[in-house]
């Protein structure tokens, strides 16, 4: 019996060991065969999947274009800087791995590396940063982020670039990248017109960044500015941050983007903004903007509200940063009489010497026009019709012009249609078509109510009879110049023949009246707007303004406006200027004649225009 046992003992023990054999045989064929799948079948695959693993592309930024003036003063510019991001998780299990080679190295009686501590090296972190970037950065908020569970935070934008080295060369781990950081070196000059750029955070992980216009004409050239950025491959280790050298591909250079060059003068734009925010106090206006043209190119010079903002700060307030000045439109008032005069002197219905008899009041359809100010019957010359303003008097010209004729120089004039200047958010303005005119439409148009424009058009009508009868529609980007500093001057519109040149040239003759300081009844509306030295011409503008909640016009509630031209006799320049609902009654409140004269003797100034061969002379306003 124990024999047997003994026999059958040695079968089991036989039994299990080729059984083991089989298990170990069919592991290893296992093992082969998924050997040879991958070394086989998968390589290629996999290699290609280890390979996207580590391999980034990286963008090469374009360098954003500078806006200048027609001088060559910068008003927007880049220059370079970094964002300084980093990887929490990452670095987390980065010494986590680390610290277990360290056990693992001790465990097998090796002498290990010293540990590492993230909370001690992230606080040496924050130190050094705060120590080499001072009140750029506060270091709870530094340690906050550190120390977040997030895959990828930004530490501090805008840093300068040596000072991001700095801090780096301790700490290879922090994630440099590339940024552009828009300058304006005025502040508030012009930031209306130019407008702001900023950062449009597009794939933080691979610092896909583009410096874009918000508003101005940082958004409207945002192409031009811009330019192309490139892009070039790479191979990284040690979680993407470091590249391994030699492995750069596929590079496509950046193009850089166009400077833009304006037509502004930025010293007459700085003059203008501050005045106008000066006019704006002293009327108590709720607005104020104002706008010089170049009388014969019809170039702006300088376009300026009362109330900007600093594109050099942030947290910008909306309403600041918009522009009324080609956005707003407004009833202009008697400033747009000169129309008026204009079609009368060229169809040869009066000269500037003809005397007409004006009664107090006029009826037009269903409404009773008067004056101003209360007067009976008068000898006025029409000269004298323009120079004090009378309502009635160029209802009385208007009417034999004809709403045909006056129709279209209103559209000749451009009235009703965006300039074309250059500038985001242009208003056309309002007109009504003929067909829609009513009896008592032609009893408002010829005095400046019932359609609107901005302070850019209604300085436009003046350049046009400033330019011999012809209205040039105004621009304000003068080039844009390449990165290869190839000029490309922008396309300047062909101007419009409204009038004839004999009839710009009485009527600007014609308008100097208003401004001169008579005897008697022959002042005009805007003796304060004359020049000393230097002819100027113009006309002063009241207009009411409708109020929707009595649903009429305001009797409190006035636009101010002034449009003249300097010098009368060799115009140079044009000026326009509009206050909405100054104080009326107060000095200040009543006439923008104050303000055209400060900007005309700047202008006078600051381009050495010659003095006028003689002064005005003083004509007949009202006649016995």
């Amino acid at each position: 019996m124990r024999r047997v046992r003994k026999r059958a003992q040695g079968t089991d023990h036989r039994v299990r060991v080729v059984v083991t054999r089989f298990l170990l045989i069919g592991a290893l064929l296992a093992a082969g065969l998924k050997l040879v799948q991958v070394q086989l079948f998968q390589a290629e695959a996999l290699a290609e999947k280890a390979l996207r693993q580590r391999v980034t592309i990286i963008p090469i930024p374009a360098a954003r274009g500078s806006i200048v003036d027609r001088n060559g003063v910068e008003l927007a510019f880049s220059v370079e800087a970094r964002a300084l991001a980093w990887q929490p998780r990452a670095q987390r299990k980065a010494i986590a791995e680390h610290n277990a080679k360290q056990d693992e190295a001790v465990k097998a009686g090796k002498q290990g590396a010293a540990k590492l501590d993230y909370d001690a090296d992230t606080a040496e972190l924050a130190k050094l940063m705060v120590k080499v970037l001072g009140s750029q950065v506060d270091e709870a908020d530094l340690l906050e982020k550190l120390r977040s569970d997030k895959g990828y935070v930004y530490l501090v934008n805008n840093v300068e670039p040596g000072k991001a080295r700095v801090i780096k060369d301790s700490f290879p781990a922090l994630i440099e990248e590339y940024r552009a950081l828009r300058e304006y070196p005025g502040g508030e000059l012009a930031s209306n017109v130019v407008g702001v750029a900023n950062w449009r955070m597009e794939d933080p992980v691979q610092a896909n960044h583009n410096l874009h216009g918000l508003v101005g004409l940082e958004l409207l050239r945002d192409n031009a500015l811009s330019g192309r950025p490139g892009s070039v491959t790479v191979e990284t280790k040690e979680g993407g941050n470091v590249v391994i050298p030699g492995s750069e591909r596929n590079q496509q250079p950046a193009v850089d983007g166009s400077d833009i060059e304006l037509t502004i003068d930025a010293d007459l734009q700085y003059f203008l903004q501050q005045k106008s925010a000066e006019y704006g106090k002293r009327s108590g206006a709720k607005s104020v903007s104002a706008v010089v043209l170049d009388a014969k190119t019809g170039e702006v010079y300088a376009l300026a509200n009362d109330r900007t903002f600093n594109a050099s700060g942030s947290g910008w307030d909306p309403k600041l940063m918009q522009n009324p000045a080609v956005t707003t439109p407004y009833e202009p008032g008697s400033v747009n009489k000169v129309v008026t005069a204009m079609g009368a002197i060229e169809h040869g219905i009066t000269t500037p010497k003809d005397v007409h008899s004006v009664p107090g009041s006029i009826r037009v359809a269903d409404r009773t026009i008067s004056d101003a100010w209360a007067h009976g019957r008068l000898n006025m010359t029409t000269a004298g019709i323009f120079g004090k303003s009378s309502n009635v008097g160029t209802l009385m010209l208007a009417e034999q012009l004809g709403p045909d004729r006056f129709a279209d120089l209103l559209k000749r004039l451009g009235i009703g249609q965006r300039t074309g200047v250059g500038l985001p958010g242009e208003s056309p303005g309002s007109l009504l078509p003929q067909s829609q005119w009513s009896g008592s439409t032609f009893g408002n148009l010829p005095i400046g109510q019932g359609l609107s424009m901005t302070v850019l058009q209604m300085a436009g009508i003046y350049q046009t009879i400033a330019n011999g009868g012809v209205r040039v529609p105004p621009r304000i980007v003068k080039s844009v110049v390449g990165p290869d500093g190839e000029r490309q001057d922008e396309p300047r519109p062909e101007g419009v023949r409204v009038v004839s040149e004999k009839t710009a040239r009485t009527t600007v003759d014609m308008f100097r009246a208003v401004a001169q300081d008579g005897e008697g009844m022959n002042d005009g509306t805007a003796p304060k707007a004359a020049l000393v030295g230097h002819q100027v011409s113009g006309k002063t503008g009241t207009a009411q303004q409708f109020d929707p909640e009595i649903g009429r016009y305001s009797n409190s509630k006035y636009w101010i406006t002034f449009a003249g031209i300097v010098p009368a006799d060799n115009p140079r320049f044009v000026v326009g200027m509009v206050y909405d609902q100054p104080k009326y009654g107060t000095p200040d409140g009543v006439s923008a004649a104050p303000f055209f004269h400060d900007v005309a003797s700047f202008l006078a100034q600051h381009y050495n225009i010659p003095l006028s061969k003689e002064p005005s002379p003083v004509v007949p306003l009202v006649v016995p």
